[in-house]
């Protein structure tokens, strides 16, 4: 009995030493903090170009550097974002075009954001594209 209840406490002490440990490391480096991670554009008629500028800030304790913005097709175009490191408590934005032509019903585009932050960083926007009504 006093084995199991030996080996028990080795286990759970090995168990929370471990999550210490990935805690920590998970908060070295470059964060990147969406403000907004999603954006709803909402009704849309086919042929109309919205934009949007999402806003994060860099809550990790390194500077952030954003390489490449990757889009799912030509109808969306990144434009924008820093070139320069986002230093620890700095903040930046990334402006996000969507071409409606050629589209029709619901769309839903992610956006990739490249950058040696140690969180995933994506965006999503979303919209409804009609037929455009002549005037």
């Amino acid at each position: 009995m006093k084995k199991m209840l030996m080996i028990a406490a080795l286990v759970v002490s090995t168990v929370a030493a471990y999550a210490q440990s990935a805690t920590t490391a998970s908060k070295n480096g470059p964060v990147l903090t969406w403000d907004k991670s999603t954006h709803d554009f909402g009704t849309m008629a086919q042929g109309d170009v919205l934009e949007h500028t999402f806003k994060f800030t860099n809550t990790g304790n390194e500077p952030l550097v954003i390489t490449n913005v990757q889009v799912s097709c030509g109808c969306t175009t990144p434009k924008g974002w820093p070139r320069d490191p986002v230093m620890p408590g700095g903040s930046g934005e990334l402006t996000v075009a969507f071409n409606s032509t050629g589209k029709m019903g619901a769309q839903t585009k992610p956006v990739t954001i490249v950058s040696n932050a140690v969180n995933d960083a994506k965006l999503v926007f979303t919209a409804v594209v009609t037929e455009k009504k002549p005037q």
